[in-house]
């Protein structure tokens, strides 16, 4: 069973950092995408919003909000995926979800909350 588990969220004043890591542990077959989504706190309704996404090869994509601040990265060996979070902002607060994808399936984590207040 695939389970992908993140930590490193938490409550930060506006400017500062926080960095999130995801493990991956379990039988899968080859990773070709991993990446983080976020969903706004009390908005059940609203999609989960892609936050950035690396591939197997080290390329990266970011929702144009984030540029700049965030960095992805991943250790292929270890299977895990870290997003460095720098310059945050209130709106920057929700749920970030990993997320992993292989070629027969995708998976999730169950979230850590970001909380970016004074």
């Amino acid at each position: 069973q695939v389970q992908l588990v993140e930590s490193g969220g938490g409550l930060v004043q506006p400017g500062g950092s926080l960095r999130l890591s995801c493990a991956a542990s379990g039988n899968m077959f080859s990773i070709s995408v991993m990446g983080w989504y976020r969903q706004a706190p009390g908005a059940p309704g609203k999609q989960r919003e892609l936050v950035a996404t690396i591939t197997s090869g080290s390329s990266t994509n970011y929702v144009d909000s984030v540029k700049g601040r965030f960095t992805i990265s991943r250790d292929n060996a270890k299977r895990m995926v870290d997003l460095q979070m720098n310059s945050l902002n209130p709106e920057d607060t929700a749920v970030y979800y990993c997320y992993l994808r292989t070629v027969r399936a995708n998976y999730w984590g169950k979230g850590t909350l970001v909380t970016v207040s004074s």
